[in-house]
């Protein structure tokens, strides 16, 4: 059901739906940076082991790398996302209408839950290995 916007509140609306844009660009800018520590964690442990003790043997799960890779392509799905609804809900508002845009909600549940499913089963599968 598509609610009819008044005239004389379309700035309103507007300016509502760039700062949603904004914080949807900041969660994907937050998400890719987390993203970026993830991947380089693992190095970084692996050179800090090496550089404590020269002869240890240096066990590598290679799961911080495909998690971090990972986080950072979802931060820019969701970036792409995110450009993509506030399109769609600007041509709504010249319209003169908004909609709620479930589809978008649906599919970023589904990524985000997928993601943390992935995270969860890479980790139990390091703690069985190591």
């Amino acid at each position: 059901m598509d609610a009819k916007i008044p005239e004389d509140k379309l700035a309103t609306e507007y300016l509502a739906a760039e700062r949603t844009f904004l914080a949807w660009v900041r969660t994907s800018i937050s998400v890719i940076t987390v993203g970026f520590v993830v991947a380089k964690f693992g190095m970084w442990l692996r050179e800090l082991s090496a550089h404590s003790d020269a002869g240890a043997q240096i066990h590598q799960t290679g799961m911080s790398l495909p998690i971090g890779e990972g986080m950072i392509g979802f931060g820019g799905i969701l970036v792409v996302l995110a450009a993509w609804h506030y399109h769609t809900l600007n041509r709504a508002i010249e319209r003169g209408e908004v909609r709620a845009n479930r589809g978008l909600v649906v599919i970023v549940t589904i990524l985000v839950a997928a993601l943390a499913a992935w995270m969860m089963i890479s980790m139990l599968i390091a703690a069985h290995r190591a």
